[in-house]
């Protein structure tokens, strides 16, 4: 699939170019095939730049915070773990109070551990005891 961005740049230069947004539809869907993007989407993006909004980036967005990858319930997980390494995710969670999905986050991507067999072990070759 073709980049967003990469089609949002080509919509720009179309843009600049002078040509309306029906003939940059047609344009971007003979570029980009199935992958390109929305008669919809390219009228947004046209909307934009005559709105003098020349970025293709996305708008920022606020989104609500993440409140359980927090430093503390990293170190909380980090300690269950080596308390015990057969522990499950269903129990880890249990214990932490913190749900199934950040809890399985924090261990892969905060902690760099994977579950192999029964024990979860760092992936990287310098195991720590």
């Amino acid at each position: 699939m073709a980049n967003c961005q990469e089609q949002r740049a080509a919509v720009k230069f179309c843009f600049l170019l002078g040509k309306s947004a029906a003939e940059t539809v047609v344009m971007v869907k003979k570029a980009y095939g199935d992958a390109a993007l929305s008669k919809t989407r390219v009228y947004e993006w046209f909307s934009r730049f005559k709105n003098k909004e020349m970025s293709i980036e996305d708008q920022h967005r606020s989104g609500r915070p993440s409140t359980s990858r927090t430093d503390e319930n990293v170190k909380k997980i980090n300690a269950l773990v080596r308390e015990d390494r057969r522990r499950t995710i269903d129990q880890i969670c249990e214990m932490s109070g913190i749900s199934w999905s950040p809890v399985q986050r924090i261990l892969s991507e905060d902690l760099h551990m994977r579950r192999v067999a029964v024990t979860l072990v760092y992936w990287c070759k310098n195991f720590e005891k």
